[in-house]
């Protein structure tokens, strides 16, 4: 038994982190191709989600006229409902339409009234604080003259010079990798909210009370049996915050969001597509479930050691569970005290990254069951470039 908690929070842990992303790369080599995509032009509308967005509003705006698209096809959109600073005063001043009321009900309240004002054929969401390369929506909207592409995201790029801005890039370059090889596949199941396009016929805005919007929207087009794709040329720079703990509540609502969408769309994964399905269970669901495999596998060994079962490796019989048991210990000092390796380089942070990562995952999944996220949050505060 003592082996079995092992092996399975072990295989979660191992399957979701190393298995799948190998898995997914060799379908892709076999089975996958690259796209290309005639040039297409539709008329987009821009929405700029921006809560009290004061700092960064005007930097925004001023970056979005530079971008490389068409005037006469661009419609931009500023939803600052909530916003009780100089966000819509300011958004006012460059000549875009801001849509503001004081009473804050929530990211996705503010976007489904912006929506209405909408006449884009595709609609763009991107956030205040994020810079959009120039050719960004030119990038995006491109998948679209494909009648069988619902939806497009793009790259995030983030930066920073703090060992959580090298951890939080790594991270970001093994999403990219992921999301690359499933589009290949047909499909990617993950998408960024900074830069995330969809068809504006398909667009089912979400409820309220839903924390990832951007999740449940590409949900609703993949199960209508449209395609999500991943467009890296279309990129989205972002500067990380160098507060870890700033960093960990974001992730705990993201995680929490997670489940409120997994919560209301269980039973509507898209098993009649069961390539999409998987990569759904395997990139989503599994990595959410990712902090408890870690417990799984460090209490097995614990008991393993204590206990020292006779038998083979599979019942961590000695030397198995104390082998597993240092090597555990090991990664959690190196997680708890980076420094000591620091002169490796900002690698020796990474396991800290990801500790971090999975107590915040934990932190969402209770916090889903408890009921304790709302879609009025306090938004994370970002370092300015």
């Amino acid at each position: 038994m003592i082996g079995l908690v092992f092996w399975a929070g072990a295989g979660l842990v191992t399957y979701t982190y190393v298995g799948y992303p190998l898995l997914v790369t060799l379908l892709s080599a076999a089975f996958g191709r690259d796209r290309q995509y005639p040039p297409h032009s539709p008329k987009v509308t821009l929405i700029v989600a921006a809560y009290n967005e004061e700092a960064v509003i005007d930097r925004k705006l001023r970056d979005t006229a530079g971008l490389a698209y068409p005037s006469e096809l661009l419609q931009v959109i500023v939803a600052a409902d909530g916003s009780d600073d100089a966000t819509a005063g300011i958004a006012r001043t460059h000549g875009v339409e801001v849509v503001h009321r004081p009473e804050r009900r929530g990211k996705m309240a503010a976007i489904s009234r912006a929506l209405e004002w909408a006449t884009g054929d595709v609609v763009v969401f991107t956030d205040a604080n994020n810079t959009l390369r120039p050719d960004a929506i030119e990038q995006i909207v491109a998948p679209f003259a494909d009648p069988t592409v619902g939806a497009a995201t793009g790259r995030k790029v983030t930066g920073g010079d703090s060992d959580l801005g090298f951890s939080e890039g790594a991270y970001w370059r093994y999403e990219a990798h992921l999301r690359q090889m499933e589009s290949r596949l047909g499909c990617t199941v993950g998408v960024n909210g900074e830069i995330f396009a969809i068809r504006r016929d398909l667009l089912e805005a979400a409820p309220d009370a839903i924390v990832n919007d951007d999740q449940w929207m590409a949900h609703r087009v993949v199960k209508r049996g449209y395609r999500v794709v991943y467009q890296p040329e279309s990129v989205s720079e972002e500067v990380v915050s160098s507060d870890a703990g700033a960093e960990r509540e974001r992730r705990s609502r993201m995680v929490a969001g997670q489940w409120q969408v997994f919560g209301r769309l269980h039973r509507e994964i898209p098993w009649r597509r069961p390539l999409v399905a998987w990569m759904l269970v395997s990139h989503k669901i599994f990595r959410s479930l990712v902090p408890f495999g870690m417990v799984a596998a460090l209490g097995g060994s614990i008991a393993a050691t204590a206990v020292a079962p006779s038998g083979g490796l599979p019942a961590l019989a000695p030397p198995w569970g104390p082998i597993t048991l240092i090597a555990q210990a090991g990664f959690y000092a190196v997680a708890a005290a980076p420094a000591l390796l620091r002169p490796v380089g900002k690698a020796a942070y990474v396991p800290r990254f990801l500790v971090n990562s999975n107590y915040a995952a934990a932190r969402g999944l209770w916090r889903h069951m408890r009921g304790g996220q709302t879609a009025v949050w306090k938004r994370a505060e970002r370092d300015q470039p």
